[in-house]
């Protein structure tokens, strides 16, 4: 048993963490928020994502890849979905992804804080910056994997995407909302 746990605690260690992790779909929701007329805040997510995460703690480096398939898109309601999804506002059927490449981590002591990055919507690139609200790496028992997970947030206006549908009414400060987990093959 013990020579168990030292096995491990070693898979565990810094150095083992340092690798590409690839994002598991069914831990990873992009979810945004949006005031609407001033009564209430809208919310939603997409359902289908993919991508990577290059990590290591150590050399305080990495990066994030992560590809949304905009037409997963889901408010929770049919009729509202099929609007977001049109010419007006996703526009799926010409804009079928939305990506974000974080190229910078920033580091706060040896925790990561924050993310340097783009986002690509509409087939417009802007900067965007993810705040890391919480992080955690190591071995997911459950899943028998080394992996990371992490929870980050950032706020965009949409009306920089060329999305101005129903402004100023609709909100144009959109809330992006990220929990992600992601593991070595």
């Amino acid at each position: 048993m013990r020579a168990v746990f030292l096995l491990l605690a070693s898979m565990a260690s810094a150095s083992a963490l340092a690798a590409t992790y690839v994002f598991d779909p069914s831990h990873t929701y992009p979810m945004f928020e949006i005031d609407h007329l001033g009564y209430s805040t809208q919310r939603g997510q997409f359902d289908t994502v993919r991508g990577t995460l290059e990590y290591d703690p150590q050399q305080r480096t990495g990066s994030v890849q992560i590809v949304i398939d905009a037409a997963s898109l889901d408010s929770g309601h049919d009729e509202r979905d099929a609007i977001l999804k049109g010419t007006g506002w996703f526009n799926v059927s010409q804009f079928p992804s939305i990506t974000y490449v974080g190229r910078q981590f920033v580091f706060d002591g040896d925790r990561p804080v924050a993310i340097e990055g783009e986002l690509t919507l509409l087939g417009v690139t802007q900067p965007l910056r993810l705040e890391i609200n919480r992080v955690k790496c190591g071995l997911n028992l459950a899943a028998r994997k080394l992996g990371c997970g992490a929870d980050a947030s950032g706020v965009f206006r949409r009306s920089q995407f060329g999305m101005r549908n129903g402004l100023p009414f609709v909100g144009d400060e959109v809330r992006l909302r990220i929990q992600a987990e992601a593991y070595q093959n």
